[in-house]
């Protein structure tokens, strides 16, 4: 099997996956997952859609993620596996489709606008 390589993206974080056969080991960045994402429900964010198809112990992960904070790229690197899943068998999309793993999430922060404090919010009016 060659490696897979998908893209997945979240607000400003990009995540690179790279899916290539091995006994389940996910490094980010170069670091462990565990050492990169402290927190259990990140963690959990990242192999749900591996914990979805059965495949935890199947594959090895190796992703590149920069941008974002550290929720948008544990969902970006979520997005880019899932997609990598699809790519593997046609059989997991039905599974991973019901559960949103497959949607792209298109919220990003609105700009700011000349001539205003913030994107919506307005100078103080002054009627005299």
């Amino acid at each position: 099997m060659e490696t897979i390589h998908k893209i997945g993206r979240r607000k400003t974080a990009v995540a690179r996956v790279y899916l290539s056969e091995g006994k389940g080991d996910i490094t980010i960045n170069k670091r462990e997952l565990n050492k990169y994402f402290t927190t259990a429900t990140l963690q959990y964010k990242v192999k749900q859609p591996l914990q979805i198809t059965g495949n935890e112990e199947t594959f090895d992960i190796t992703v590149n993620v920069f941008g974002g904070g550290i929720t948008g790229q544990a969902e970006a690197i979520r997005l880019a596996i899932s997609r990598a899943m699809c790519t593997l068998n046609d059989e997991n999309r039905g599974l991973l489709k019901p559960e949103g793993l497959l949607t792209r999430d298109p919220r990003m922060v609105e700009r700011k606008k000349f001539g205003q404090k913030k994107a919506r919010k307005k100078f103080q009016f002054s009627k005299r």
